[in-house]
């Protein structure tokens, strides 16, 4: 199955496209996260559109790679992702939220394709996603297993318990994904319960890390690159990222963890982006069949 080769500008383009997803959906439901999706949005773009080996049109494919967001309650950048990735049309974004659509406050395996597991309690998803890694092992299988996990979630005692199992079964197909942004709904994350020295206590427990800027895209497209070569050992990548990243008003604000923008506040954070909401509708409508992704020739 075939891995996607975006060049760097194509994957800026696509983070782009994402920020703006982001915003919008967030304006339209006035509901939903704004500061975590944001800080998530340049390395799920590089895993989403780099490194993931995935068919859209064939989500029951035994030897696709398994993705799982821990932290479910990102869905704006989750169901943005999947949609600019081809997993459904553009415009079913325009039903996130709503009781007519298909993409829940939180991601349900039930109502939307290609979700492999619903999630949302914090702490559950690296246990998940280890299950997942040891069960490919047995399948004799090449795929690869990817966790997204918030920093905030490290202060869950069930992280610690299946970072053991994964270093105890040597699971190298397995990558955990940290978006180390400092902030969670009740302020700083060292405030409120500190992790530091995190990349430390990784360490300990005998994974392998990386810790990467986590919105410079070449360093995302290496820290990849190493996880997979790294051989004997689960590795976890700290991407050190911006709550809010993109949107002048909402980088760095915790007050952004759950609140969505109201529609001036909105307009100002796409003018950033380069669009306005109607802009963004309209890319949307007109994509009334399923998205594809940019050949060598240029972007979709």
């Amino acid at each position: 199955m075939p891995r996607l080769n975006f060049s760097l500008d194509e994957l800026r383009e696509r983070a782009l496209f994402v920020r703006r997803d982001i915003i919008a959906l967030l304006a339209r439901s006035q509901s939903g996260h704004s500061g975590g999706p944001l800080s998530s949005t340049d390395f799920g773009t590089v895993l989403f559109f780099h490194e993931l080996s995935v068919n859209p049109d064939r989500l029951d494919d035994p030897g696709r790679d398994l993705w799982h967001f821990s932290i479910g309650h990102v869905t704006p950048v989750i169901y943005s992702l999947m949609a600019e990735r081809g997993y459904f049309p553009l415009a079913d974004l325009l039903g996130f939220r709503q009781f007519h659509g298909h993409l829940q406050g939180h991601p349900s395996k039930h109502d939307t394709p290609g979700i492999e597991v619903s999630s949302g309690s914090l702490g559950q998803g690296l246990s998940v996603s280890c299950g997942m890694a040891y069960g490919s092992r047995f399948d004799k299988s090449p795929r690869r297993v990817y966790c997204v996990m918030g920093d905030g979630e490290q202060q869950e005692g069930q992280i610690w318990e299946a970072a053991m199992f994964a270093a105890h079964y040597k699971l190298d197909n397995l990558v955990g994904i940290i978006d180390y942004n400092r902030k969670q709904i009740d302020g700083d994350v060292q405030d409120v319960m500190g992790i530091a020295p995190l990349a430390d206590k990784w360490r300990s427990f005998n994974w392998h890390v990386i810790d990467v800027d986590g919105h410079d895209l070449p360093q995302l497209l290496e820290a990849y690159e190493e996880a997979r070569r790294t051989k004997g050992k689960p590795s976890v990548i700290l991407a050190r990222t911006v709550m809010g990243k993109g949107v002048s008003y909402m980088e760095d604000d915790y007050r952004w963890h759950g609140v969505p923008p109201n529609a001036e506040q909105a307009e100002q954070a796409l003018r950033e982006l380069g669009t306005s909401l109607e802009g963004w509708t309209r890319r949307l409508e007109s994509h009334s069949a399923r998205a594809v992704a940019p050949s060598a020739n240029g972007s979709a």
